[in-house]
């Protein structure tokens, strides 16, 4: 039977236990082979604090404990104005799901904020380090479509894709 997951938005303080989560999430990532896609320390306080300060930032919960935490951002994002080697499957308008990340206790997470971001709008994208295979996997399952290659703020590379379910 799937656990009842709860997804909120966070607060303030909420951000030690959003600390702690990156913390599992960064570990497991370099386990898996993806060492590199947030370095030691990514994201930080002050963006968490960002985050929780423009009101995109959520936390699920299981049975009263946070579990896992994402942003989902409504509105154009920049890095995402020019797609190499590819395209977008549609110039609607769209929020993009970031830094999405879970302790590991609770599955079908990734499942579970999908639904809640379809809810807000018909066309979500997001992306992932070329090294993630885990995020690859869980992004395809959920139906979203390979589009090409973004670069981040830092001119890092990024596998992109969207899920667009009014075409």
């Amino acid at each position: 039977m799937e656990k009842l997951i709860d997804i909120r938005k966070s607060t303030l303080e909420d951000i030690p236990r959003m600390l702690e989560i990156f913390a599992a999430a960064r570990k497991f990532m370099a386990e898996t082979g993806n060492p590199h896609q947030w370095g030691e320390d990514y994201p930080g306080k002050e963006l968490l604090k960002e985050d929780v300060t423009r009101g995109d930032s959520y936390v699920c919960e299981c049975e009263g404990r946070v579990v896992a935490t994402f942003v989902l951002r409504s509105g154009e994002d920049p890095t995402y104005a020019v797609i190499y080697d590819g395209s977008w499957l549609s110039d609607r308008p769209y929020s993009t799901i970031h830094r999405i990340a879970s302790c590991g206790e609770v599955r079908g997470i990734f499942s579970r904020v999908m639904r809640f971001a379809l809810q807000h709008n018909s066309s979500i994208r997001i992306d992932t380090h070329r090294d993630n295979a885990v995020m690859q996997n869980a992004i395809l399952k959920e139906g979203f479509r390979y589009c090409g290659i973004i670069r981040c703020w830092n001119g890092s590379e990024r596998l992109a894709y969207q899920i667009d379910i009014s075409l």
